[in-house]
């Protein structure tokens, strides 16, 4: 059995699955806020239960924002604030008495679509993450690749490429720079753009819904997104040629994107031939506490 563990800023998710990815329980709790101590008592207790439950054993992976440094073994760029600089892993395994397997929340995702999702059985698979942030993860031959640095995948904190004078320099970051693809095609970024052009606040989702409409500013400014989508994953393609790219997080229920990016990324990729599929996961939100149970492989 192989148990998963998503933490996220309100909740936090465990499931597990037999050997063929069959789903066997699934439980969530509430994610104590801004408590170290009592998030990991949280991991622990919920394990305990699913294994109560199944009255099994298994492996444990856990998905985390932020990934553990390599220098010192600490969880570093978590939005949970009260996890960075901390030892998770060291910790969780001294109270469970045994071994974890930790990854962020992007590879996870990765993780369980390259394994049993929409880019099962591909040999390179680029997983995004497009919502409040931008994220990715990059799973080879059914294992992830973390990088010398725990930095693979990380394609947001890159600046958008091939800019024009309107995108230039861009808007400011948090982590200090302007112009991070992240910037421009988080759905915080697609919000942005439209406000530049209609002085009104709307959701990317609102905004899908006024371009569907007939709303020119609206359709205008999805357009100019799926084109700086398109150059920011042409420069992945370029860099690691991957059989799939797997869109996660909100953005990714824009269904017109996985038409329309494919037909405008062709001009910027390196190539005369453009086999790389463009997909929608097939576990959606639940990628990320299935990829933390895929782990330990």
């Amino acid at each position: 059995m192989r148990i998963g563990i998503d933490l996220g800023g309100t909740k936090i998710e465990g499931i597990a699955l037999d050997n063929q990815g069959r789903e066997l329980v699934r439980q969530r709790v509430a994610t104590p806020a801004g408590d170290y101590a009592w998030t990991l008592q949280a991991i622990a207790e919920l394990i305990e239960s699913i294994e109560k439950m199944t009255q099994r054993t298994g492996s444990i992976g856990v998905g985390t924002p932020g990934a553990l440094s390599p220098a010192t073994g600490l969880l570093r760029n978590s939005n949970s604030v009260c996890m960075n600089n901390q030892p998770v892993k060291t910790d969780l395994e001294k109270i469970l008495k045994r071994e974890i397997f930790i990854s962020n929340d992007a590879n996870c995702f990765a993780l369980s679509e390259a394994t049993d999702g929409a880019a099962k059985d591909a040999c390179v698979v680029f997983g995004v993450i497009i919502g409040t942030g931008t994220g990715g993860g990059i799973v080879v031959n059914g294992q992830v690749l973390s990088g010398a640095n725990s930095i693979a995948g990380e394609w947001g904190h890159n600046p958008l490429p091939w800019p024009g004078q309107n995108e230039l320099p861009g808007p400011n970051c948090y982590c200090g720079k302007q112009g991070c693809t992240e910037t421009f095609l988080s759905g915080p970024g697609l919000s942005h753009d439209f406000f530049l052009l209609a002085n009104e606040n709307k959701t990317a989702i609102e905004i899908v819904e006024l371009a569907a409409a007939g709303l020119s500013l609206a359709e205008d400014c999805l357009q100019r997104y799926e084109h700086r989508l398109a150059r920011g994953l042409s420069h992945v393609i370029n860099l690691l040629d991957p059989d799939v790219i797997v869109l996660g997080g909100g953005m990714s229920n824009i269904q017109r994107l996985y038409k329309n990016v494919p037909e405008i990324w062709g001009e910027f990729i390196f190539s005369d031939v453009l086999n790389t599929r463009l997909v929608p996961p097939m576990y959606g939100d639940s990628s990320g506490v299935r990829g933390a149970a895929w782990l330990n492989k």
